[in-house]
């Protein structure tokens, strides 16, 4: 079957203020009907249900802020992207903000398979014991091996988490507000999870802000 598409184009957007509170998938949602309301001449898959040629780097935890969410868009006619980046921005859900559009190769690999790693700002909502916490932290990162469970459709499974921690680090301002850098892991079967090295840090997850700073691709 020829192709429908001739231009593959990739979008960086935030995703804050009422968007947090978007699912993955009624952000998916979100971005096709502003795609189509701002008429972006998005190539869609042939058949009964025809769905936009559009697929999405990661699913971000709902409640989650991010400054670097990516999606590949596949186009039936050729755009310039500024011009779609200005056509798309007016047609936008509030909370999210597209920050670029650049193309990319048309045959490259899907953004799921390129994702590398993620990294994220982490901020406890309530007074923490800095010392206490860097004491954790140095635990965590000399520790050989992190045995965690993971139920999903009520099956639980054993795994290490250390490996899947690239890089973590804890720093204070002066006013008093702690941050969590860490750097974890996204490659297929093989993702970190905030929430999960938050538990191991002894934080109820829902007790921190978490925030998408950056994401790191293959190639």
């Amino acid at each position: 079957m020829e192709a429908n598409y001739v231009q593959r184009i990739r979008l960086v957007f935030s995703k804050g203020g009422p968007a947090r509170f978007i699912s993955h998938l009624d952000l998916a949602r979100t971005l096709e009907r502003a795609l189509n309301r701002a008429k972006i001449p998005v190539a869609y898959t042939q058949g009964f249900n025809r769905r936009p040629r559009m697929q999405m780097a990661t699913a971000l935890p709902l409640g989650y802020t991010s400054e670097c969410e990516l999606a590949d868009v596949l186009l039936a006619e050729k755009m310039d992207p500024a011009q779609v980046q200005q056509q798309l921005m007016a047609k936008m859900a509030p909370g999210i903000e597209i920050l670029s559009v650049t193309d990319v190769p048309v045959s490259g690999a899907s953004l799921q398979s390129l994702t590398q790693s993620s990294a994220y700002v982490a901020m406890p909502l309530d007074p923490v014991d800095f010392e206490q916490l860097q004491v954790k932290v140095a635990e965590i990162l000399t520790a050989k091996k992190l045995e965690r469970t993971r139920e999903r459709r009520g099956k639980k499974k054993v795994y290490d988490l250390r490996p899947l921690i690239l890089d973590l680090a804890v720093e204070q301002d002066e006013d008093g507000q702690v941050r969590i850098q860490m750097d974890l892991s996204l490659a297929p079967s093989k993702t970190g999870r905030p929430d999960e090295v938050l538990r191991a840090l002894g934080f109820d997850p829902l007790d921190v802000r978490v925030h998408r700073t950056g994401m790191t691709l293959n190639g």
